[in-house]
């Protein structure tokens, strides 16, 4: 078929073959995985405390049909919600809205994947969440990027009001002052990422820097959407699976990994419009991302604590440039 599970268009360059061969090993691991998933919430297990076993579960992956209830207890989304029950409803009430903020996401709600056949229909709702949600954090407001994370919530929850607290707790907790209007995190970790890459795979750093193409041209839209409407839509629900769970590690991961399993790619362009290419286009779509549990894998393969990135954040705040 020409369109995913979730409405999407494949794109012209899209490798059907390599594909089905994929799916063909990938259905059976699915059904696996969902018999397993049922055991599990069948024993009521606690989702709000990841332990090792859950961990390991979900980095597997989480079953599509689950993954709503499942975000929302792993994450402490639910949590917060049971806190504060009304908050979503009250924020919608609050009419009139700031001018320029609905002007800004109106204008941005045809451009949100216009590439889905259903995504239509959720343009309403898709404005209700962003429209709450920059009412109530009036730091960050409304800002390019969060309608795709915002957007894709709704796609898979088909709930307002958890996309509303998904969305709450990833722009707060996964990577606060992304969004922000001097975005200083992002830049930060911008930094942080090239000094990994420096540390894990020099020659492909000392290649890209050569051929003069930024990280932050690069990798923006990785951070600020975590992935959202730059790879293949399976393969960014898996990382979020994992993101959700561990926190804002899994985005360094799942960038690393994309350097690492393209090293050779990268090294064999010749110029800086061949590797921007590669970039925009060719490895965001190519069969290493598509196999979502390859590319999980190679996630995982890759050495990185907690304290590594932390301190490489206090070096990069202190070396802004």
């Amino acid at each position: 078929s020409d369109v995913d599970e979730y409405g999407f268009k494949r794109g012209e360059h899209f490798d059907y073959q390599n594909y089905s061969k994929f799916m063909d090993g990938y259905l059976k691991t699915l059904t696996r995985r969902r018999m397993k998933w049922e055991a599990i919430l069948q024993q009521d297990t606690d989702l709000t405390q990841v332990d090792a076993k859950l961990k390991r579960y979900i980095r597997k992956g989480i079953p599509g049909p689950y993954r709503p209830d499942v975000w929302m207890k792993i994450s402490g989304a639910a949590a917060a919600q049971r806190k504060n029950p009304d908050l979503y409803r009250s924020l919608l009430r609050g009419e009139p809205f700031n001018k320029e903020i609905s002007d800004s996401i109106s204008i941005d709600l045809p451009r949100t994947f216009p590439d889905n056949i259903h995504f239509d229909t959720k343009k309403q709702r898709l404005y209700n969440i962003l429209i709450a949600y920059a009412h109530h954090n009036t730091d960050v407001g409304y800002c390019q990027g969060l309608n795709y994370i915002a957007g894709l919530l709704l796609i898979v929850t088909e709930d307002e009001e958890k996309s509303f607290w998904l969305l709450k707790h990833i722009v707060e907790n996964i990577v606060p002052q992304y969004h922000s209007h001097n975005m200083a995190n992002l830049l930060r970790d911008l930094a942080v990422f090239r000094d990994l890459i420096i540390r894990r795979i020099p020659a492909v750093n000392r290649h890209v820097e050569t051929l003069g193409l930024p990280y932050p041209v690069i990798a923006s839209k990785w951070f600020i959407c975590i992935f959202a409407e730059v790879l293949p839509v399976e393969t960014v629900l898996r990382i979020w699976d994992c993101v959700f769970a561990e926190g804002y590690k899994i985005v360094f991961r799942a960038a690393l990994a994309m350097f690492s399993t393209h090293k050779n790619a990268i090294l064999a362009c010749d110029d800086i419009a061949a590797l921007a290419n590669l970039f925009r286009d060719t490895m965001i779509q190519d069969s290493i991302v598509t196999d979502c549990h390859g590319f999980v894998d190679a996630m995982f393969s890759l050495r990185l604590k907690r304290s590594e990135l932390e301190s490489l954040r206090k070096t990069a705040v202190l070396n802004p440039n």
